[in-house]
């Protein structure tokens, strides 16, 4: 009888360990999924409304109207320089600049230093136009780029100005900006 009562008791362990096993098996399972689902699904950020409406970012892709945003923001911050700002000026674009390009960006920044520093030469830009490519991650911006020697402006002249940029999670990151000459296509 003995024998009997602790086969019977044994045989009821069993089952609950059985039972315990397949429990544990499918929380893994359940939370292999989770996590899968949570690292392909798009994340969104909402920013303040500093436009005519809310602002989301997501990882999805980036939106026109941020990109455009950002692009105008950019574009301030790239072509209004003065002899005083150098400094400032090529830290803030390097700070906005993806790491992949720094350096080839950064050498450009400081041959405009160079040039600039000591000098009282001063530009900015006025933005007339905007185009942006979304899917391309390109952006142009179309204005009057005017030079002043001391306080007088001694040159305006219309100008375009292409921005590259990359996306990556809710990061968007300048690559590179090119001063377009008159009949250049999409040649980067």
């Amino acid at each position: 009888m003995e024998l009997a009562y602790s086969h019977t008791q044994s045989q009821r362990i069993l089952r609950q360990r059985n039972f315990l096993v397949a429990v544990v098996v499918g929380l893994a399972a359940l939370i292999g999924i989770l996590l899968l689902l949570n690292a392909s699904r798009a994340r969104e950020v909402v920013l303040q409304p500093i436009l005519r409406s809310p602002l989301t970012v997501s990882s999805a892709g980036v939106s026109r109207e941020y990109l455009e945003m950002v692009t105008r923001d950019t574009a301030v911050l790239t072509l209004d320089r003065s002899p005083q700002n150098l400094e400032y000026w090529m830290n803030s674009v390097l700070a906005i600049t993806s790491p992949r390009t720094q350096g080839k960006l950064k050498g450009e920044l400081l041959k405009i230093l160079d040039e600039q520093r000591g000098s009282s030469i001063s530009q900015f830009f006025t933005i007339q136009s905007m185009e942006v490519d979304p899917k391309k991650l390109r952006s142009e911006v179309t204005g009057e780029l005017h030079t002043v020697v001391g306080s007088k402006v001694i040159l305006n002249e219309k100008r375009t100005f292409r921005y590259y940029w990359e996306y990556s999670g809710v990061s968007l990151r300048l690559l590179g900006f090119t001063m377009v000459k008159p009949g250049q296509g999409d040649a980067q």
